[in-house]
């Protein structure tokens, strides 16, 4: 029954190592315990929303609590490894009694410890298989603090690139859509016009790549692209009608780099199956906004 529960903890561990994989650096960037955190933070951070408590916080809390429940999973898979070869497998420090140590709190000691790479040595393995896995598990909690520190370091330049695409956009929402791309002589629209499709490109690769910052609400609409998006589709439809062929093609450009970003939000968190105004409208609602739009 000793070597079942084992065989347990290792598959526990397992599955925490699968996830912290999955979140940091599969194609995809969801984890299954990382994304059920952090979808369960953000419908509690709504329904505060909905009594006026604006959910700013949502994407850092859950992006904490995603780490503990990492850190959690590992320290428990451990322990379900180290108990039932507690205290035989272990050698104790002369200050504690073997008569009274072993069991659960003993392996969630070993395990907690362990994987904070504290090495307290007053618990130490004895059995040759416990030397293997003790060392790999405080190389795995090392791992598992610097896997946490790159994901910070991902997921906020992700954050920045995206408010600045809806800075860029507030801007040319203050010119006027049909303004900008009507002048006949105007030489920068079509530059600026790829340019921005290239933004919102991008901002479809980082909502892949990084999940997360679905998750991450901004507080005022110039720096929230779910706000902002309906201005990119207005410049878009504006564009067809410009007098510049390289005017109309970048609005083309634009118009599919915002189909393709609303496809992904539909598919992956709205689960609309709506139109593209439709999906932004819901976007731009699920972060507490409305779609900015001309007049």
């Amino acid at each position: 029954m000793g070597w079942v529960v084992t065989a347990v903890g290792g598959l526990v561990v397992v599955v925490g190592l699968r996830d912290v994989f999955q979140t940091l650096w599969h194609p995809t960037g969801t984890g299954w315990l990382s994304g059920h955190v952090m979808s369960a933070v953000w419908r509690l951070a709504r329904s505060q929303q909905q009594r006026g408590r604006p959910g700013v916080l949502a994407g850092p809390v859950a992006m904490v609590l995603s780490i503990v429940a990492w850190v959690v999973v590992l320290v428990v898979g451990f322990t379900l490894v180290y108990a039932p070869h507690m205290p035989e497998g272990f050698l104790l420090g002369s200050s504690l009694d073997p008569s009274r140590r072993g069991g659960w709190l003993d392996a969630l000691y070993a395990s907690t410890v362990t994987l904070a790479t504290l090495g307290y040595g007053d618990i130490v393995p004895s059995a040759s298989w416990l030397r293997v896995v003790v060392p790999g598990q405080a190389l795995l909690g090392f791992a598992t603090l610097t896997a946490a520190a790159t994901w910070v370091m991902q997921i906020y330049p992700a954050l920045v690139r995206r408010r600045v695409l809806a800075l860029r956009l507030a801007g040319l929402h203050r010119v006027g859509p049909a303004r900008f791309v009507g002048d006949p002589h105007g030489q920068f629209a079509a530059q600026v016009l790829e340019s921005l499709a290239a933004g919102v490109v991008q901002a479809r690769v980082d909502l892949t790549q990084y999940s997360s910052t679905y998750y991450f609400r901004d507080g005022t609409e110039e720096t929230s692209l779910a706000a902002m998006l309906g201005t990119a589709q207005e410049l878009s439809e504006a564009a067809r009608d410009a007098p510049r062929e390289d005017v109309r093609v970048a609005g083309e450009l634009l118009g599919l780099a915002v189909h393709d970003l609303a496809g992904i939000l539909d598919q992956q968190y709205l689960h609309r199956d709506a139109g593209v105004t439709e999906v932004l409208e819901a976007y731009a609602d699920d972060h507490g906004h409305r779609v900015v739009r001309a007049g």
